[in-house]
């Protein structure tokens, strides 16, 4: 018989019933196969449209995100282009009420203060008429520097270039350059503190020029009426790169026509040989950090003889009191070993020999260790003084 065979039992006798077996056994095979394949399909028909979901929700917000992006770029696009655009001689003219407001001068001409049509302040520089470049050459650089941006650096906003007229247009930096604060008629006097962040401030505004331009741009005539300051005291470089704009046709032209520095802060390697490097620049930096540390102009006039502030100095670092070179502005409000390391900075800065000057980003690194030191000094001393109990006032 048949494995599969049943038997049925019909007026006592045993017939073979293959049908019934073979029904029984299918129905419950099938079974167990289409349940599993039930939830297969079932599961997969969700996971499919949890998918196109996710899709469809990836998709929308994309969209909006691109929209946004594109909005954005739009708005700044019209943006620069109301500020960062040429200016024409007549707009300013217009803009600085007619050259009525004076706030300084220099080398390259004068400053007015002037008024966008929004009522931004800017200051407008007048350049001398010195230049040999002509309207494309002066416009492609002063684009450029237009494309210059970081926070210690002032940003130029626009130019003008029609017939002899040259001008810049920058922001306005209300409070003024740091010779003023560092003039001994200044009745307010800066804080050792702040002389420490202006210097940290305008030594990372160098070290983008050098090390974040490409080609590096190396300012040339960095000087304290070069350095100016906002309304929050934050420093930032000015007319770097304003050189440019003025004919390099060799280096004795460069020494001659074009300016090249200022008294006291020029390379005195540079007058020798006239390569144009950044160690220039590192120079001037270390006179100007001496300026900060000892309140004295860069060169020092009496009755007998004018002198130099480095040899100043030097004679007086050499007998080892700081207190001797420090600002008695101050009134010896400063740690000693944050003055010393500064001094330290403004040294190697203005070496004699270019390439023994440190890189702009290694006296970035230098001054910020010695702002910590001034600032662990302040919170040392805060520290102790809450938790001495003979320095809390008695009650009475």
């Amino acid at each position: 018989m048949h494995p599969s065979t049943c038997l049925l039992r019909l007026n006592g006798t045993f017939i073979e019933d293959q049908n019934s077996c073979q029904t029984d056994h299918c129905e419950g095979k099938s079974k167990k196969f289409i349940v599993p394949l039930v939830i297969s399909i079932v599961a997969a028909v969700a996971l499919v449209t949890l998918l196109s979901v996710l899709i469809i929700f990836l998709r929308k917000k994309w969209r909006k995100q691109t929209e946004v992006v594109n909005s954005t770029a739009s708005n700044n696009e019209e943006l620069l282009k109301s500020k960062n655009r040429p200016f024409t001689y007549s707009e300013i003219a217009t803009i600085t009420a007619n050259f009525n407001t004076e706030i300084g001068g220099g080398g390259f001409g004068k400053v007015f203060l002037g008024h966008l049509n929004d009522g931004t302040p800017v200051a407008v520089k007048l350049l001398s008429s010195s230049s040999k470049q002509g309207y494309k050459e002066f416009q492609a650089e002063a684009q450029s520097l237009m494309i210059v941006h970081h926070k210690n650096l002032v940003s130029l906003i626009g130019y003008c270039k029609e017939d002899d007229h040259m001008a810049l247009v920058y922001e306005f930096m209300a409070n003024g350059n740091l010779r003023q604060h560092l003039s001994e008629t200044k009745e307010t006097v800066l804080n050792w503190k702040q002389r420490l962040q202006i210097a940290v401030d305008a030594a990372q505004g160098l070290d983008y020029l050098h090390n974040g331009c490409k080609p590096p741009i190396v300012h040339r005539d960095l000087k304290p009426s070069n350095i100016l300051l906002t309304e929050q005291m934050q420093a930032k470089i000015a007319d770097f790169g304003l050189s440019r704009f003025f004919s390099t046709e060799n280096a004795s032209h460069i020494l001659t026509s074009c300016p090249a520095g200022t008294l006291g802060y020029v390379d005195p390697e540079f007058h020798a040989s006239c390569n144009l490097n950044k160690k220039i620049d590192v120079y001037s930096f270390g006179i100007i950090l001496f300026e900060l540390i000892t309140g004295q102009p860069v060169i020092i006039r009496s009755t007998e003889c004018n002198i130099h502030i480095t040899e100043w100095v030097r004679p007086m670092i050499e007998k080892g009191d700081i207190r001797m070179i420090v600002d008695p502005r101050l009134e010896n409000e400063f740690d000693v070993n944050a003055a010393w390391k500064a001094v330290e900075i403004a040294m190697s800065c203005a070496l004699q020999a270019s390439k023994q000057r440190p890189d702009m980003s290694h006296v970035l690194a230098e001054l910020k260790e010695c702002l910590g030191r001034n600032d662990q000094r302040v919170l040392t001393e805060t520290n102790s003084w809450e938790m001495d109990p003979d320095m809390l006032p008695v009650a009475r």
